[in-house]
């Protein structure tokens, strides 16, 4: 009785750290920025398993830090703001970007001036025809 309740629980763990490192544990984020094409976010979880996202230029109205309090500390994050197709002034959309990882502000800041070179070197390019 006793084996066959410690063998289920075994069983449950195990299947719980399955579904965890499968599902939950990010292991390593990337960014990838073209100019001509898009934004690429790719996470890479513990379990080998990666999940991609890719935002269209045209979709892409800005690059910025945001910051969140959460309890006593301040959180930095880059966010990409989604232009509003019914209102060219307005964001539609905010998406986060290294939510697992959670990186230092200088880093986010380097990532940040490299966004910001690709979109203006897409700004004054003449537009294509």
């Amino acid at each position: 009785q006793n084996s066959m309740v410690l063998s289920a629980a075994i069983i449950i763990t195990l299947v719980g750290l399955i579904i965890y490192l499968h599902f939950v544990k990010i292991d390593q984020e990337s960014l990838l920025v073209i100019g001509s094409l898009g934004i690429q976010v790719t996470s890479s979880y513990a379990s080998g398993k990666e999940s991609t996202t890719f935002i269209e230029m045209s979709q892409v109205k800005d690059v910025v830090i945001n910051e969140a309090i959460h309890m006593q500390k301040v959180l930095y994050y880059l966010c990409v703001l989604l232009q509003d197709p019914g209102d060219p002034q307005g964001v539609s959309e905010v998406v986060p970007l290294f939510l697992s990882s959670k990186p230092r502000l200088d880093c986010l800041i380097e990532v940040y001036k490299s966004c910001q070179e690709i979109l203006e070197q897409r700004k004054m390019a003449p537009p294509s025809s």
